[in-house]
C-alpha cells in the first residue's frame, strides 16, 4: 500500500486522479480504483462519496461512473495536477513582466497563482485581482498594494464576478494581464466554465496592454463552454512542452507569441 509520503497520498490528488481515470474509461469498480491508486477501499470509499456530493461523478453499485461531459474542478481540487508544469510557466512568466512599477492583473487559478509566487520579490507591483484566494495569497507575501474588484462569489472557482467587478475593472488601466483558462485553441480562444466568469475576466483583458496566457499543456487544444477571449485579443501564450505541437504552430500562424517550458512528464 502507497505510504503517507507519496503524492497520492495527498487527498486532492487522488480525487483528480480518480476523475482522470473516469474520463479515460468511463466507469470503473472500486476495487479496481483502489488497485490503480495503491490505497486502500476504504480511502477509495471515502474520496469517491465526497466526488459524489460534488456532482463530480455518479455512483454505481460497487463502483462509479462518469458523468461523461466535461466538469469544472472546485478550486480546492487543482493545485496538486500538473504542479511542476504551472511552476515551470510561472517561472517564465515573471520573466516577462516588465521591471520598475507596473500593475498586474490576474485571474484566478492555480496557474495564476503560481506566477504570483514567482514574482514574490517584486515590491514594485500593484496587483489587481478578482479572485479571494490570489488576494489572500498577495497579502500573505508581503504585497503593499492589492485591488480586489468585488462581485458575487463563484464557490468552485473562488472568483468575484458580475457587474460589479467588471465595474471595477473599466476603471482602471492595466500594464499586464495573467490570465487562465480551462482551454486555449484556434477555434475557441480561450475559454472556462462559466460565463459570467469569462464576461468578468474578459474587461480585465480588454483593460490590459499585454495579454499572456497561461496554461498547462493539457487545456491546449481544448474548448469549454464559455468563451473568455479570442484568440487575436492575446498577446502571448505559455505553456508546457507536453501541450498539442500541431495546435500551438497553428495559434502561432495567428500572431500569437508562445512559449514552451520543457518539462519530463505531467505532473
Amino acid at each position: 500500500m502507497t505510504s503517507d509520503a507519496t503524492p497520492l497520498a495527498k487527498r486532492s490528488d487522488r480525487m483528480v486522479a480518480i476523475l482522470a481515470a473516469l474520463a479515460e474509461h468511463g466507469s470503473l469498480q472500486l476495487a479496481e480504483l483502489s488497485t490503480l491508486l495503491d490505497v486502500s477501499p476504504a480511502t477509495i470509499r471515502r474520496d469517491v462519496a465526497s466526488l459524489a456530493a460534488q456532482g463530480l461523478l455518479s455512483r454505481t453499485h460497487g463502483g462509479v461512473r462518469s458523468l461523461g461531459a466535461a466538469h469544472e474542478l472546485p478550486v480546492s481540487l487543482r493545485d496538486g495536477w500538473h504542479r511542476a508544469s504551472k511552476r515551470a510557466i510561472a517561472q517564465l512568466v515573471a520573466g516577462l513582466v516588465p521591471p520598475g512599477r507596473h500593475a498586474i492583473a490576474l485571474t484566478g487559478g492555480t496557474t495564476t497563482t503560481e506566477v504570483l509566487r514567482a514574482l514574490r520579490q517584486r515590491e514594485d507591483l500593484t496587483i489587481i485581482t478578482n479572485s479571494v484566494g490570489l488576494a489572500l495569497e498577495a497579502a500573505g507575501q508581503g504585497q503593499s498594494r492589492v485591488l480586489i474588484a468585488g462581485g458575487v462569489l463563484r464557490p468552485n472557482s473562488l472568483e468575484l464576478v458580475g457587474n460589479l467587478a467588471e465595474a471595477t475593472f473599466r476603471q482602471i488601466n492595466v500594464g499586464t494581464a495573467i490570465v487562465g483558462s480551462d482551454g486555449v485553441s484556434v477555434s475557441g480562444g480561450l475559454t472556462t466554465h462559466d460565463e459570467i466568469e469569462a464576461n468578468t475576466n474578459h474587461t480585465m483583458i480588454e483593460r490590459a496592454q499585454c495579454v499572456i496566457a497561461v496554461a498547462d499543456g493539457s487545456k491546449v487544444g481544448q474548448v469549454t463552454l464559455a468563451r473568455l477571449a479570442r484568440l487575436d485579443e492575446i498577446d502571448v501564450l505559455v505553456t508546457d512542452s507536453t501541450a498539442d505541437s500541431a495546435e500551438l504552430e497553428r495559434i502561432r500562424q495567428h500572431g500569437i507569441q508562445v512559449h514552451v517550458v520543457t518539462i519530463d512528464a505531467p505532473v
